[in-house]
């Protein structure tokens, strides 16, 4: 059974999802990843409202959608991380108030429990009954990024207590999500806890292997690094919870800017490495799938378009075709078992 293609929609978000869902249907996609931002989902709307959730999926179901992933990025990215002006620009205001790290975090904490059980509560009103696997995606933020450059020199000691407080703030959301059966992928990214494979692993040894913590896989952020992506699959085989399919160019550019992009904006013909509509960049896609079925993922492949160059409509268009001629399933039978077949009756 093929995997089903969907299109997370946090990049959508100026449309109405009255609007976007007709538009991803047309498009080509089976369902949504539903961003907790835009109107898309709104998690206390989930939580005091019962009618929500079930106009969520008759808007879904009467564009012959479905939905598999719910992802707050936004709010997570607050819990450990230190806040500025910046956040104020992600955050409503209800998170970000005041604006004090600690003040923010707290409540953007409180959000990512809540919507752990918003999640448990949307997925269990799905008309055909809830998923055996429910998951929310996300980022965690990092109180801990801006020592990436050993410049003044960090010590060890500032870098594991960057990961103990990361540990500290987390379990206890993890431990919500526990409590509902629901699961957290983080998807790792610059400006995270997690940007690479060791990152990665040490972000999972410092919640203890939680069994509600595992990865919203993305190649697109760890190739232009030089990490190796497909290794990662292999790796983390049993915390791969969803994946995205965002693909990305590099070593392109005219030399001027690198791989930490210069402060300039996506799309100047002078960076290094940019977003593009996947199958119009260099990830190598075709391993990315034979690595997912040797782990046996069969979760959706979900579309996450950027491509500054493109038009958005032609290039999720694409995306969603691209994306479905890809996937193939696994093989039940070797394939050259025939051959000891034939062996088997010549000898008899």
């Amino acid at each position: 059974m093929p995997r089903s293609v969907t299109l997370f929609t946090g990049q959508w978000a100026d449309l109405p999802l009255e609007v976007l869902a007709p538009k991803a249907k047309e498009m080509g996609y089976d369902g949504l990843e539903l961003a907790c931002w835009g109107d898309h989902f709104n998690v206390q709307k989930a939580l005091t409202d019962p009618n929500y959730v079930l106009k969520k999926w008759e808007l879904l179901r009467s564009n012959g959608l479905d939905c598999f992933a719910l992802s707050n990025h936004l709010v997570g990215q607050a819990v450990c991380d230190n806040i500025d002006v910046r956040h104020a620009t992600i955050l409503e205001q209800s998170i970000y108030g005041d604006g004090t790290t600690q003040g923010v975090r707290e409540r953007a904490t409180a959000e990512m429990k809540d919507t752990a059980n918003a999640a448990r509560i949307f997925f269990d009103a799905c008309p055909e009954g809830a998923p055996n696997h429910v998951v929310v995606n996300g980022f965690t933020g990092s109180p801990i990024w801006h020592l990436l450059y050993s410049f003044p020199p960090v010590t060890d000691e500032q870098i594991v207590a960057g990961f103990d407080e990361f540990s500290s703030r987390w379990i206890p959301i993890l431990d919500a999500f526990e409590a509902v059966d629901v699961d957290f992928a983080l998807e790792v990214h610059p400006t995270e806890i997690a940007f690479d494979i060791a990152s990665a692993e040490r972000a999972l040894n410092a919640v203890h292997y939680h069994k509600r913590f595992g990865f919203n896989y993305d190649p697109s952020h760890l190739a232009y690094q030089g990490v190796n992506y497909t290794k990662f699959l292999r790796k983390f085989s049993e915390r791969i919870f969803h994946v995205h399919i965002k693909d990305v160019w590099w070593n392109r550019g005219n030399g001027d800017v690198g791989v930490f992009g210069g402060h300039t904006e996506f799309g100047d013909f002078r960076r290094h490495w940019d977003f593009r509509s996947p199958g119009r960049g260099d990830i190598d896609f075709e391993s990315i799938i034979v690595a997912l079925n040797d782990i046996g993922y069969m979760g959706p492949l979900s579309v996450e378009w950027e491509d500054v160059r493109m038009d958005r409509i032609q290039g999720a268009t694409e995306a969603s075709e691209f994306t479905r001629s890809l996937d193939f399933a696994p093989s039940s039978v070797a394939f050259d078992a025939a051959f000891e077949k034939t062996k088997d009756s010549s000898s008899n």
